[in-house]
């Protein structure tokens, strides 16, 4: 799949990091370092902005590395940026450890993965079709 981008960034365009890997890293663009203070949230921009073909988002994603090591997530994870979308690629990181992270410029901060997705439409009714679960939510299905 063929995507435009523009990259005002310093830095490569997101690349895969192994061979069959899902997401693509992206990395801070930033002027001077960002400290994120214990549970303290920043947007972080990348420099990137793309334009993706309708049926399409990208989602932005957490690095796994980043939430292990140094409790380092992505508030609104995962994010969705639209077909329609054509601003800067930003991330918003939260620190959720209890010491200081510094975000360093050209830092790999987190994954974007291209998913196809549907546009629905609603069809009201009064009933849905009975399943085996039923109505069954948060932890109905056990703990094994």
């Amino acid at each position: 799949m063929q995507i435009s981008v523009i990259n005002r960034s310093r830095h490569p365009l997101p690349a895969y990091q192994t061979a069959h890997a899902a997401g693509l890293d992206v990395r801070a663009n930033l002027t001077a370092p960002v400290t994120l203070r214990p549970l303290q949230r920043a947007l972080i921009p990348t420099g990137l902005f793309v334009a993706l073909p309708v049926g399409y988002e990208m989602q932005v994603r957490p690095r796994s590395g980043l939430a292990y090591k140094h409790g380092i997530g992505i508030v609104n994870s995962p994010g969705t940026i639209d077909a329609d979308y054509r601003g800067e690629i930003q991330v918003l990181l939260v620190n959720l450890s209890d010491t200081d992270f510094v975000v360093q410029d050209g830092e790999r901060i987190a994954q974007l993965v291209v998913a196809r997705h549907e546009v629905i439409e609603w069809t009201p009714t009064e009933e849905l079709n009975e399943t085996a679960r039923g109505t069954g939510g948060y932890g109905s299905t056990g703990q094994q």
